[in-house]
C-alpha cells in the first residue's frame, strides 16, 4: 500500500468493500494473529442438527477483534507527534494501546467508569496513558475529543471510522478462507463498525445477522428509525456493546447488508458465557459471547442442515477465577 488512506470523511460507503479490505489484510498480517475456527455439531449443544463454525476472535492480540482496526489507522494515517488518543468501553482501548505499543506510538486511552477491571488492566499493562471517567462511552468519546483538539494527537474512533472498518472487515475475509460455505454468519452489535467490515467483506454473498442486547439495541432502533438514533445503553454488555447509537458511516452498510437484526437477554448472554466454557471451554467477556447466545436461545434457529458462522469476539474477563 502506498502512503495512506485518505481520512475517513473522503472514503465513500462505495469504497468500504472487497478490495480495500484485502489491501489493508496484507497491510496488517504481520501484526495480527489469524485466530482459529472451529467446527463443531450443533446437537453436541443440545440444538437441532446443523453445522456451527465458531470464529474465536478473543485469542487476537489484546484480546478482542479490535487489534485489526487498531493496526489498520497506525498504519494507514499519518501520525503527529502527539500521539494517538482514544474512546473505548475498553476493548478498542486496549487494542489501541497495544498497537501503539508495538509500533513505538505514545497512546492516551479513555474509558468509562463502567469499563471491567479486565480491560482496565490490559490498557495499563500495554503502557497506555489511561484516564477513567464518566459512566458510559459518550462521556470517554466527548473527553477524547477534547483531548485531540487540545493536545494535536490523532483521534482513532472505535467504529465510525473507514480506517477502522477496513481493519474489521479482515476478520470476514479470514471466516470466509477458514469456512467457505456459510449460510449465515452471527455478529454482535455495539457501534457497528465490525459488522460493517464483516459485511462489506461478504457483500452479500452470505446472510449476515445481527446481534444486539435488549438492554443496547443500537442498531435495531436505527433500522427501526431509518437512520442512527439514540439508544438505551445499558445491561450485562454495556461495555463494549452500548455506545448509544450505531454509526453514522456504520448505518448504510448495515441498511443495505445486514438481514436482520436479533436481539438476546442479559441472562442469555450470561447463559452463552457458560456453555462456551462448560462445552468448549472458552472464556468470552458478556459482549463475545452475544452471538452464540442468540443460538443457544432460540433467537436465531437456522434450517435444519444450515451452516452457521458464530464469532466469539472478545475474552476480556476475570469470569473465571483460576484462584479458587
Amino acid at each position: 500500500m502506498s502512503g495512506y488512506l485518505p481520512v475517513s470523511e473522503e472514503i465513500s460507503e462505495q469504497t468500504i468493500g472487497r478490495a480495500c479490505i484485502a489491501e489493508i489484510e496484507t497491510l496488517i498480517r504481520p501484526f495480527i494473529r489469524r485466530t482459529p475456527l472451529i467446527e463443531l455439531d450443533a446437537a453436541d449443544l443440545g440444538l437441532d442438527s446443523f453445522r456451527i463454525g465458531v470464529k474465536l476472535e478473543e485469542l487476537q492480540h489484546s484480546g478482542s477483534f479490535k487489534a485489526r482496526g487498531a493496526f489498520a489507522n497506525l498504519l494507514t494515517r499519518k501520525i503527529p507527534q502527539a500521539g494517538v488518543v482514544a474512546a473505548s468501553g475498553g476493548n478498542h482501548g486496549a487494542a489501541v494501546a497495544y498497537a501503539a505499543r508495538r509500533l513505538g506510538v505514545s497512546a492516551k486511552i479513555f474509558v468509562p467508569s463502567i469499563s471491567s477491571p479486565a480491560k482496565v488492566q490490559r490498557i495499563r499493562d500495554y503502557g497506555a496513558d489511561l484516564v477513567i471517567g464518566g459512566e458510559r462511552y459518550a462521556d470517554a468519546l466527548a473527553a477524547s475529543e477534547a483531548w485531540a483538539e487540545q493536545s494535536g494527537a490523532m483521534p482513532i474512533h472505535a467504529y465510525d471510522q473507514a480506517e477502522t472498518i477496513l481493519g474489521q472487515g479482515t476478520l470476514g475475509m479470514e471466516i470466509e478462507a477458514q469456512a467457505p460455505a456459510l449460510d449465515a454468519l452471527l455478529v454482535s452489535v455495539g457501534g457497528g463498525g465490525l459488522i460493517a467490515g464483516i459485511a462489506a467483506w461478504y457483500d452479500g454473498a452470505t446472510r449476515i445477522v445481527a446481534v444486539e442486547p435488549e438492554a443496547s439495541p443500537t442498531l435495531a432502533n436505527a433500522l427501526e428509525a431509518g437512520r442512527p438514533v439514540d439508544a438505551p445503553a445499558g445491561g450485562l454488555a454495556a461495555d463494549s456493546l452500548a455506545p448509544r447509537r450505531v454509526g453514522e458511516l456504520v448505518f448504510p452498510i448495515a441498511r443495505r447488508l445486514v438481514e436482520r437484526v436479533v436481539l438476546v437477554t442479559d441472562d442469555a448472554i450470561r447463559a452463552a458465557q457458560q456453555a462456551l466454557w462448560d462445552r468448549l471451554r472458552i472464556v468470552a467477556e458478556p459482549g463475545g459471547a452475544a452471538a452464540f447466545a442468540a443460538l443457544l436461545s432460540g433467537r436465531y434457529r437456522p434450517d435444519r442442515g444450515e451452516r452457521v458462522g458464530v464469532l466469539v469476539s472478545g475474552g476480556n474477563t476475570t469470569a473465571v477465577d483460576f484462584g479458587r
